[in-house]
């Protein structure tokens, strides 16, 4: 059996005060793409608002993101689907990549709730990275409780903010994730961290992105 994963990627090409450039990071959907695409997993691109997804520090010597660059999957993804024009349920797995975009137009994003909320309470698979877990936030799943309310995670931590753009993020995100209730943790600042609570998988950073693609492979053929 195919399974089918949904990637979940930012339409944000600015941010902040400064008009800073981004998106979402290269690295975080090509590394994951390369694991899933290698295990057989069909991968399929919605955004918000649909269509065009601005991308932010491509790395050409990365083989694994330059094949992606080069690749029809790349192209699918800058015609993305609108959210709203999927259903979460049919997939096995959703997955928020990072980038800054997300803190834009994904965090607290209603569909992105709905998608998080909806993939969730039909027993699929809920992942995310770096940035990507600010999809979390204020997801409700009808009983009032915040959804990551006790729940073991990661995402990008406040010492790699301050190193990379807490001028430009209009909070920080490991703050906004604790204040929710969540069992936040992090390693050391750009380091490789994935956290499995059950059918919740997040990573850390970009150098987390393939790890935690890994871990999502395998919860995929626990499945049968």
């Amino acid at each position: 059996m195919t399974r089918h994963v949904l990637f979940i990627v930012t339409n944000a090409a600015v941010i902040g005060p400064r008009s800073r450039k981004t998106g979402f990071f290269f690295a975080e959907v090509a590394h994951p793409f390369e694991v899933l695409d290698k295990a057989g997993i069909a991968v399929e691109f919605a955004s918000p608002a649909g269509g065009w997804t601005p991308y932010d520090a491509y790395d050409e010597k990365d083989p694994a993101q330059r094949e992606f660059f080069e690749s029809n999957a790349f192209r699918r993804l800058n015609r993305s689907r609108r959210l709203t024009e999927v259903d979460a349920a049919d997939y096995d797995a959703i997955l928020i990549p990072g980038g800054l975009g997300p803190m834009v137009d994904v965090a607290r994003n209603r569909d992105v709730q709905n998608a998080v909320a909806r993939s969730w309470s039909t027993g699929r698979l809920v992942t995310a990275v770096c940035h990507g877990p600010c999809a979390l936030l204020g997801v409700d799943l009808g009983d009032g409780v915040p959804f990551v309310r006790g729940k073991k995670l990661t995402s990008f931590s406040k010492k790699e903010e301050a190193d990379y753009a807490q001028k430009d993020v209009p909070y920080e995100l490991e703050d906004a994730l604790r204040a929710e209730g969540a069992d936040y943790s992090s390693t050391a600042n750009w380091q490789s961290r994935v956290v499995v609570d059950g059918r919740l998988i997040t990573g850390q950073n970009p150098a987390s992105a393939g790890p935690l693609a890994k871990e999502l492979v395998a919860a995929l053929q626990r499945l049968g």
